[in-house]
């Protein structure tokens, strides 16, 4: 055999040697980035300027009851067939909840934020989402919910 068939033989390796070396060294650049939070920017999260704690409950005739759970007063009753959107966030919640073991115990923080930014914080498991994400009637569904005006926090 050849010198020059050798040499062909295993060079074909050196590429994918030099691919496996990058992956392998942008898997371990991004997790040492992921671990120590090196070159990770974050934004400091707006001032609460207004929230309310609430209780959502199902009820017996299927509509959903809305409570302030400081004060047990009901805010709302979600008629079966309506809020269609506050309903899925709400089945999405609980449904984490149970597979996190929690109960209905503790409630869900509606809070608007100085950046105009409106939170539904899930007590619980500290599951935040922000509902402007999904658009301004959808956020305009919970903002509802908030105390009035002079009732800040």
């Amino acid at each position: 055999m050849s010198a020059s068939a050798l040499n062909h033989g295993t060079g074909g390796f050196r590429p994918l040697h030099a691919m496996a070396f990058v992956v392998l060294a942008c898997v371990a650049f991004a997790a040492t980035a992921r671990w120590t939070g090196l070159g990770v920017v974050r934004m400091p999260e707006a001032e609460v300027v207004q929230y309310r704690d609430l209780r959502f409950a199902d009820r017996a005739d299927g509509s959903v009851g809305v409570a302030d759970a400081a004060t047990g007063a009901v805010v709302a009753i979600l008629e079966p067939g309506t809020s269609g959107f506050i309903r899925g966030v709400m089945r999405g919640r609980s449904r984490e909840r149970k597979l996190d073991g929690f109960g209905n115990e503790q409630p869900h923080r509606l809070a608007l934020h100085a950046d105009g930014r409106l939170t539904l914080e899930d007590r619980a498991t500290g599951t935040k989402i922000v509902l402007n994400s999904f658009g301004p009637t959808n956020a305009e569904a919970f903002s509802r919910f908030l105390p009035e005006k002079g009732n800040a926090k």
